[in-house]
């Protein structure tokens, strides 16, 4: 076990191991703060030294408390009350990416995660998308970063959505929703081990960076298992870039060698990649990216994922603007799994269930996107 000094331990941080006063003798466990009173205690004690396999960590916890709260206003707000519902789900949010930023921030420094923690705040996420899935979608645009540095986080954070929902759909049990949205958030934890200008450049990658690029599965999941998360959930990190027809990387798997957390994350997370702009490429609107998907060409993804997927978020997802036959324009903001042709849409501060008489002509192109 390795010494601290109990003077030299910062204030309301947290060990990432249980930490002890001797062999025997449990200070605090990983959900303890390292408090003013526990200090003074230890100093009365006559303890000037602690031990641990750990690391003092920053308030992960206090942040966990944070999340908590705030998707407990947003599960206990009035569902009528849509300015509300958004209002708090905007914070729930921007909480969590935050959360998020931190935790590649950490990989990036070599710093220990902490599965308990992340796993807490993950199954807060299941919770708040069991409750009502199109809160997370509808704010999403309102949480996208202003610099193209920070994409990873914002990517990660959608892929979680996205892949809790494709778990919710083919029925998994909680825990294994759980462990399965802590996959897809950490699923590209070893681009915080590349360097960013070679994932941020517009230029072709000579093969030696786009080499050093590919490493970056195997980085996420050698960091995973040090830090002692489960099986599963390192698979997915080091699969998720595995296609069903062997064409993926890094092992080139077939599609009965692909552990089921990455096959759901390579379906969300390339649905994301699709529809988000990148420096190398362009954003598809999420219709279009959702074909795409559908036709599976080469047989890239797993069939039940895709469809999967799709009934989550309809042929015409939540967020998506379109032309409607009767020439107007609007948002859609709520979707029908039994009729995924035919959306809600807002329209001006009306909302229109559209049908066989008014139905969606197409998605909107960018420039043509005032509503």
């Amino acid at each position: 076990m390795k010494k601290f000094a109990v003077n030299d331990i910062p204030a309301e941080s947290f060990f990432s191991q249980p930490m002890y006063a001797d062999e025997n003798f449990i200070v605090a466990t990983p959900e303890v703060p390292f408090s003013k009173d526990l200090r003074t205690a230890l100093e009365a004690w006559r303890f000037t030294e602690v031990y641990s396999e750990g690391e003092p960590r920053d308030n992960s916890f206090a942040q966990n408390a944070d999340i908590a709260k705030a998707a407990q206003r947003l599960l206990g707000a009035d569902p009528a009350n849509r300015e509300i519902l958004l209002r708090y789900a905007n914070e729930f949010y921007r909480l969590f990416q935050k959360y998020t930023d931190e935790l590649f921030s950490m990989a990036s420094s070599e710093q220990e995660l902490n599965f308990a923690a992340i796993t807490d705040n993950v199954q807060t996420v299941c919770k708040v998308i069991k409750h009502d899935r199109r809160l997370l979608l509808l704010v999403q645009k309102n949480h996208e970063p202003e610099h193209e540095d920070n994409y990873q986080v914002a990517h990660a954070v959608k892929s979680m959505i996205l892949s809790i929902m494709i778990g919710i759909m083919v029925k998994l049990t909680d825990q294994r929703l759980i462990e399965l949205g802590v996959s897809a958030l950490l699923h590209e934890i070893g681009m915080a081990r590349v360097p960013p200008r070679l994932y941020l450049t517009k230029w072709t990658l000579t093969p030696e960076e786009r080499k050093t690029i590919l490493t970056h599965p195997i980085l996420g999941y050698k960091l995973l298992k040090s830090s002692n998360f489960p099986t599963g959930v390192c698979l997915g990190a080091l699969e998720h870039h595995e296609r069903e027809n062997t064409s993926g990387y890094p092992q080139k798997l077939s599609g009965d060698k692909i552990s089921l957390y990455a096959k759901i994350i390579a379906v969300a997370c390339s649905y994301e990649a699709l529809t988000t702009h990148r420096p190398y490429k362009k954003a598809k609107d999420k219709h279009t990216a959702l074909m795409d998907l559908l036709k599976n060409e080469e047989k890239q993804y797993d069939d039940t994922m895709v469809r999967a997927l799709v009934a989550s978020l309809s042929v015409y997802p939540i967020g998506l603007y379109v032309l409607l036959s009767n020439g107007k324009k609007g948002q859609v903001v709520d979707i029908d799994p039994t009729n995924p042709r035919f959306p809600v849409v807002q329209v001006s501060r009306t909302t229109i269930q559209t049908s066989q008489q008014l139905s969606v002509v197409r998605p909107l192109r960018k420039e043509e996107i005032i509503v």
